[in-house]
């Protein structure tokens, strides 16, 4: 899995680094991300993370 940040939507509200804190770090204005293929074992947070974004930004691609 590969996660995609749509720096164009995200604001920066930092739900994803709280849901999945190895993966995201929100900045003042958009996110950045710690682990754009994060393994299996994160997949709920990073589900998580997409689910509660404000905005929308975030998605999970299957490669």
């Amino acid at each position: 899995m590969r996660v995609v940040v749509d720096l164009d939507l995200c604001q920066g509200h930092g739900m994803c680094e709280l849901e999945a804190p190895d993966v995201f770090e929100a900045g003042r204005d958009s996110v950045d991300l710690l682990d754009e293929t994060p393994d299996e074992s994160r997949r709920a947070e990073c589900e998580a993370a997409v689910r509660y974004c404000p905005t929308q930004a975030l998605k999970i691609v299957e490669d």
